[in-house]
């Protein structure tokens, strides 16, 4: 399949949309020959439609998150944040933390956030504090939050030294932690440069 057709005529898109929503002839056999489309658009549309319609398996969803398709492997992190995980799927959240795509990456930190996957602590200790994007290191200590696991805490007080969206996330983030170091961060951040920083460690101190 190619990973580079993003387009899709209008009357694919409208029977890939229909039949999602269970319309049509045979929704099924339109979504699954949209699986198989080589554009990424109609395997997007499919995978989407497929969860909709609960006809989303375990091997199509593995698949999804190795297509080429930098959206597609998107689009089955969204489909999971909906959905029930199990260990299969846990551990391909956690080799999908390891993705070369960004944003790839930040749909699988929301996940793990989602469903408070703790088998990801040790990829979201190193994305917070590795990881060249600033999007990722954000949502990486957002899932260090969400977990609420102890090894998680030094790498959120480390992102008091990022960027503003880093630092107002990790004030976010102390939320299910307590102590001293958590009072000393609360007390650097209520005289941050910024103000939105300023702003989050006074709504958590109230």
């Amino acid at each position: 399949m190619q990973s580079d057709d993003t387009t899709l005529a209008v009357g694919r898109v409208t029977a890939l949309v229909a039949a999602g929503f269970g319309q049509g002839a045979d929704p099924l056999a339109t979504l699954r020959a949209g699986w198989s489309d080589p554009s990424s658009r109609a395997r997007v549309l499919a995978l989407r439609g497929l969860h909709r319609q609960g006809a989303l398996d375990d091997d199509t969803w593995n698949a999804a998150l190795a297509d080429p398709a930098n959206e597609v492997r998107r689009e089955a992190l969204v489909v999971f944040a909906a959905s029930d995980p199990n260990e299969r799927r846990t551990a391909a959240i956690v080799t999908a933390l390891s993705d070369s795509d960004p944003l790839v990456v930040d749909a699988a930190l929301f996940v793990v956030g989602e469903h408070l996957l703790h088998e990801a602590l040790a990829g979201c200790v190193r994305l917070a504090t590795e990881h060249e994007d600033a999007r990722v290191r954000e949502a990486a200590v957002a899932a260090l939050g969400a977990l609420g696991d102890d090894e998680g805490l030094a790498p959120i007080l480390a992102a008091f030294d990022d960027k503003p969206p880093v630092r107002r996330r990790a004030v976010v983030a102390l939320a299910n932690f307590d102590g001293p170091l958590v009072d000393e961060a609360l007390a650097r951040a209520r005289d941050d440069r910024d103000w939105q920083v300023r702003a989050a460690a006074d709504a958590l101190s109230a």
